[in-house]
């Protein structure tokens, strides 16, 4: 443990590696202590450097040259990941944060740093969704689809879909396996949800049952339609996720917004909805339901089952797709 080098030296002492000296600054802020907390500031450094070392980020590999601009520049990546439904805002904050813990730990000072994250990313954690959701009305996510087609760009129309039918996020609709998901369709009647998903959630550990109806089997059938030969997903053959994101999903993006959907996120939040009615047979709290005042065992019962089905581990997040206990 401790500086391996000279204080001024390449990643200020702590060695080549950008990925080995965040994580032994942290040791050493730390005394060799709290392994927990260090564990989660490296993992989440080490994400950062994934960003750097990728086609978007700067490249860097020593620490010296990571400047409040490099930050900025972060903040815009994750923003985007928020805005696309792959990161919650609370990870995005927290991956912020510890980059600073990280870089003041390397440098010894605070200099270079994201003084408020949740200001920098434009955005504060909620629980409580307070806005009804886009996408709810079907025959508006039908011309959606209709017209990113149109444009196109047919596979960013099949997330839409199987984001409404299924409550996918946009990585698990675009990294969907869908030969195995058609085959469990058509032999059991419902879906397993298990790729692209967040934080390890897949396997079975962590099974995510959907049941089938005709909605979903549509979405499916036109993912396998625009889906290139020889891929099991909507990636192509040869084509990176980054790639994906640049060349379909941004473009695509800009038709969301003309089309009043904020982004596919929402879809998610639609579908909570809808699935909320099914079970408790009124309208979701953010659509003027108010099951939990009437039944509050049936409030509670439909939202165990849609983080089930959307893939949360705790309840309480389904606040922030449905809406409060009203």
């Amino acid at each position: 443990m401790g500086l391996v080098g000279r204080r001024d030296g390449r990643n200020f002492g702590y060695g080549r590696q950008l990925s080995y000296a965040g994580p032994l600054a942290l040791k050493d802020l730390f005394g060799g202590g709290h392994y927990a907390t260090v564990k989660a500031h490296s993992d989440r450094w080490l994400a950062f450097v994934r960003w750097c070392r990728s086609e978007e980020g700067p490249g860097f590999n020593d620490a010296r040259q990571i400047d409040r601009q490099t930050l900025l520049d972060y903040v815009s990546h994750l923003r985007n990941q928020v805005e696309q439904g792959a990161l919650a805002i609370a990870t995005a904050q927290n991956r912020l944060s510890s980059v600073n813990r990280t870089l003041a730990a390397l440098r010894g000072d605070q200099y270079v740093k994201v003084p408020n994250q949740s200001e920098a990313l434009g955005m504060r954690r909620t629980n409580v969704r307070c806005s009804v959701p886009q996408g709810q009305d079907r025959e508006q996510v039908k011309r959606i689809v209709d017209v990113l087609c149109e444009h196109q760009l047919p596979r960013a129309g099949a997330i839409v879909p199987l984001a409404r039918t299924t409550g996918m996020r946009m990585r698990e609709a675009i990294l969907a396996n869908l030969p195995r998901l058609q085959r469990e369709a058509e032999q059991l009647g419902k879906i397993n949800i298990q790729d692209g998903t967040k934080g390890g959630r897949s396997g079975a550990s962590a099974p995510r049952w959907i049941t089938v109806d005709d909605h979903i089997l549509d979405a499916l059938r036109l993912a396998e339609q625009v889906s290139f030969d020889g891929s099991c997903n909507l990636l192509a053959p040869n084509e990176s996720y980054l790639d994906f994101l640049q060349g379909i999903v941004r473009p695509a993006r800009d038709i969301l917004h003309q089309h009043d959907l904020k982004g596919f996120h929402e879809l998610r939040a639609a579908y909570a909805c809808e699935r909320y009615e099914q079970i408790t047979h009124h309208p979701a709290p953010i659509n003027g339901g108010h099951c939990y005042q009437l039944d509050r065992r049936l409030d509670q019962d439909a939202r165990a089952q849609i983080s089930y089905e959307l893939g949360h581990g705790r309840i309480d997040v389904v606040s922030a797709y449905i809406g409060g206990r009203t």
